[in-house]
């Protein structure tokens, strides 16, 4: 059986990449996990970690400085599509995303680019109501202090 590749889906702008640099950690039937290298170097944050959660269409990521510090916690809503005959996972990012930083500060952003996509018609009605029946449902385990639910599968790891 062919080595599971991971690649990234972006609605806005539209691209399609293979996480070629990804290296990953944990794979099974509920989440993978992931260890990365930005791909696009940035000042604030150089590597990090990922937990795909494959049932709930949520991505967790820890985000690290380049000293190691922890930036924030990053939660993507997605979709994945599984492709068995070539063992991939394609990951659609469906825009809404939540930060969590140390302190506790939760921010919700990119809603503007999720009503973008309805508007353009480059997501579909029903995809839309996926996305934020998602994100309410990651925002009640935040707001419920069950985010560690979330941050488990990586924190057990030493991620």
């Amino acid at each position: 059986m062919k080595p599971l590749q991971i690649y990234r889906k972006r609605i806005i702008p539209p691209e399609c990449i293979l996480l070629k640099g990804d290296e990953i950690i944990q794979a099974d039937d509920e989440v993978i996990i992931t260890k990365w290298k930005t791909l696009h170097p940035k000042n604030d944050f150089s590597h990090g970690c990922s937990c795909y959660f494959l049932q709930s269409g949520i991505k967790v990521s820890k985000f690290y400085r380049p000293d190691n510090s922890l930036l924030y916690w990053y939660c993507d809503i997605v979709d994945y599509e599984y492709d068995a005959d070539a063992n991939t996972v394609t990951v659609t990012d469906l825009l809404a995303d939540v930060l969590v930083y140390p302190n506790g500060t939760v921010k919700v952003v990119d809603l503007d680019e999720l009503a973008e996509a309805l508007d353009k018609e480059l997501i579909s009605k029903e995809l839309m109501s996926t996305c934020l029946n998602r994100l309410q449902n990651l925002l009640t385990m935040i707001y419920r202090d069950k985010f560690d639910r979330l941050q488990s599968p990586l924190n057990t790891l030493g991620l």
